[in-house]
């Protein structure tokens, strides 16, 4: 694919790939589930990009996509992407990109367990894209200036200090963001920065709200076919719906605290 043609690819949200015995999140998706997600991309033509190489060819058409791009995105850095998703990513020669929210690093309790900076390290050598979300996982839109530039500095610099990597992009949590929490991500040295927006991705997108897709533990197999194929289903237009509407509420929340001053 090269500048000129087309654009519209599909980038594929993730979290946690546990079963449900394991996990109550809804937006887990099993281990055997997303195993075949995964046959069907490959049998159905498509190739991984990272979430820089599309955000790359966004800018300014650097470099090349493939005839089928997809972009496979991870959210948060749970134990399973390690033990679950990584080796299904290897046997398929697929590659990711893993947003890693820096104050979870290395937790574990009884109900979930955290990647560590040891497994960061060899995701990353073994191919993953890693990028920032923050560090504890907040609403940036909704902050004031100092707690949204620690969020966003101190995020970005703990993965550069114990990885010893640069980080080129970010994916905001719950996918809120405003111009003020994207003009910060670029003046911090962000290339990139990712949404939710349940819409593929397109020449049209801005390079620091990109669009990904939901993938839920209801998510069908016909409907994520449908997705990733660039066909709207039900499940995302009520996932627009809801996010369209609860932007509202944020906005005017972020209002009123602006006209009430400092507490």
């Amino acid at each position: 694919m090269t500048a000129a043609s087309p654009l519209r690819v599909p980038v594929l949200m993730y979290h946690e790939i546990a079963d449900a015995a394991d996990t109550p999140s809804a937006l887990a998706v099993s281990p055997d589930v997303f195993a075949g997600h995964l046959a069907y991309l490959r049998d159905a033509g498509f190739s991984t990009v990272t979430a820089g190489q599309l955000s790359a060819f966004l800018a300014d058409g650097t470099g090349t996509l493939p005839e089928r791009p997809v972009v496979l995105t991870f959210d948060d850095g749970y134990g399973d992407f390690y033990t679950q998703a990584l080796p299904l990513l290897k046997r398929n020669g697929f590659s990711a990109t893993l947003f890693q929210t820096t104050g979870w690093v290395g937790k574990e309790d009884e109900a979930i367990r955290m990647m560590n900076w040891r497994e960061l390290a060899e995701a990353e050598q073994a191919g993953i894209e890693i990028g920032a979300h923050t560090c504890t996982h907040p609403q940036l839109d909704q902050l004031p200036d100092d707690a949204l530039y620690e969020e966003l500095y101190a995020s970005k610099s703990a993965l550069e200090d114990n990885l010893g990597l640069k980080i080129p992009g970010l994916a905001y949590p719950y996918g809120y963001s405003n111009a003020k929490v994207r003009q910060l991500a670029r003046d911090l040295g962000h290339e990139y920065a990712y949404s939710v927006g349940n819409a593929l991705s397109t020449s049209k997108a801005d390079r620091f709200a990109i669009p990904r897709l939901t993938v839920r533990r209801t998510t069908p197999m016909g409907d994520f076919q449908e997705m990733v194929n660039g066909r709207d289903t039900p499940t995302l237009r009520r996932a627009r719906v809801l996010t369209s509407g609860y932007s509202v509420v944020r906005r005017a929340r972020s209002a009123l605290r602006a006209r009430r001053g400092p507490a």
